[in-house]
């Protein structure tokens, strides 16, 4: 890639750059929150890697241009169709996990679609693949053993697009569930299955008086009466979001209260949250249900896809973010909804009890690790072609298996090809990059910080 070309500090550069285009308004509201974000990121270059979709996507753009692309995208297997798919945005391996689906099944999946766009389907899997080669350098393995992983992967991405783009019986590709998942994947289940609802809102709340409320600390913060009123009036707005079958019952969405949140996840520092406990499917306490209402944030790989067609198609980043997830998830929580506070897009679903995700700590053995990795390219193709002309939007109005299916039959040999030889040329460029980035931070070359 043409990054290469630049010596450490011009590539410093570069970054801090990017970060001032990605984080600016953001850090410069909540500086406190990325020195968070920003240590959690120095710890490994895998965890730079999952905080810097902003870094893959500007490189990519650069590569595309590198190519004569210009504003257009091309690339090897990308035409009309398969550069205008759904896609993740941020697929790497860690952003996969268990949810509870509408129909009460336990799914294991791709989770978080907080970047979720549409663009070139290549880009998911060559962000996937690059994690791959991060995530076997960390296991101390060969780079052999990283080619074989991500050729794992691409294949069975291959075998499970071309299933279903030929027409294969959902049931013959079945998700994820406790009866059909292995190993890792089964364990996660297992474990999401092992939660309740109960041990959630213990760790979260308290009864006073006969009702249940939010408990204080624990990174929940008491607000005035002005902000909460807004809160209570985007909730209001956000009910008419929803899909006529989440509304069963009407006292279901009885407000008992409201909390504003600290300390979320790695991808949403700076972004405002709140809670609000809701009376849930019955009076029983137990049953009670939390949403939360966050400000979602601009994707980073819209910033390089330029048709005002994909763009226009939004009301705002909360409702980018529900439909591309409505689009990409079977079955989606039945609470995902969208909404807007002080002018800006929020998504709102509910804190699960039943999310765990896909933890890489004790897979350390290469069969093992192959074996998820191949699962993982069949969660990642199941995906990809969920979302088309059956999801219901008019936005990819194409069958996405049958595009993808027929770019790669163009040139089968070369696909595996194409993400091994990004996957080690990529992750090497990440582990570099970690180290510039921890140089800067520790510097104190961050401006804003």
């Amino acid at each position: 890639m043409s990054v290469h070309r630049l010596n450490d500090e011009q590539r410093g550069e570069e970054i801090l750059t990017v970060f001032g285009t990605a984080f600016g308004e953001l850090l410069a509201a909540d500086p406190a929150a990325f020195r968070v974000k920003f240590r959690k990121m120095a710890a490994s270059a895998f965890a730079f890697y999952r905080g810097t979709a902003c870094l893959f996507y500007h490189d990519l753009d650069a590569e595309n241009a590198g190519r004569g692309g210009g504003r257009i995208i091309t690339g090897p297997y990308l035409d009309e169709r398969t550069s205008r798919v759904w896609i993740h945005g941020d697929l790497h391996a860690e952003n996969f996990g268990t949810y509870m689906d509408s129909t009460g099944r336990l799914i294991f999946n791709v989770n978080d679609f907080d970047e979720a766009y549409v663009g070139p389907f290549t880009w998911d899997l060559k962000r996937f693949a690059a994690s791959v080669a991060l995530i076997g350098y960390a296991k101390a393995l060969s780079d052999e053993q990283i080619t074989d992983l991500v050729e794992v992967y691409a294949g069975a991405y291959r075998e499970r697009i071309h299933a279903l783009a030929t027409g294969a019986k959902s049931d013959e590709v079945p998700p994820f569930t406790l009866d059909t998942a292995e190993g890792p994947l089964l364990d996660a289940l297992r474990d999401a299955r092992s939660l309740t609802r109960f041990g959630l809102l213990d760790s979260m709340t308290e009864i006073r008086d006969f009702e249940r409320r939010f408990a204080p600390g624990g990174g929940s913060v008491e607000l005035d009466a002005a902000t909460r009123y807004k809160v209570l009036a985007a909730f209001d707005g956000y009910l008419e979001t929803l899909p006529e079958s989440s509304l069963a019952r009407p006292d279901s969405y009885r407000v008992k209260d409201v909390v504003g949140r600290r300390g979320i996840g790695i991808g949403s520092a700076g972004l405002p949250s709140y809670n609000i406990l809701l009376e849930g499917n019955s009076d029983a306490l137990e049953n009670d249900v939390v949403i939360y209402i966050k400000q979602a944030q601009t994707p980073a790989v819209s910033r390089h896809i330029t048709d005002p067609a994909i763009a226009g198609y939004f009301q705002h980043e909360g409702h980018r973010t529900v439909i591309s997830q409505r689009a990409l998830q079977a079955h989606a929580d039945p609470w995902l909804g969208w909404t807007e506070l002080d002018g800006a897009g929020q998504l709102v679903a509910e804190v699960s009890p039943y999310a765990v995700d896909l933890d890489w700590g004790d897979i350390d053995d290469p069969e093992e690790i192959a074996a998820v990795v191949a699962d993982l390219g069949r969660a990642t193709a199941a995906m990809h072609a969920a979302a088309d002309d059956t999801s219901g939007e008019s936005l990819v109005p194409f069958s996405t298996e049958r595009a993808i299916d027929a770019a790669i039959a163009a040139d089968e040999d070369g696909f595996a090809g194409l993400l091994v030889s990004f996957a080690h040329d990529y992750g090497a460029r990440a582990r570099a990059d970690h180290q510039i980035f921890v140089d800067l931070f520790r510097n104190g070359r961050i401006p804003g910080l």
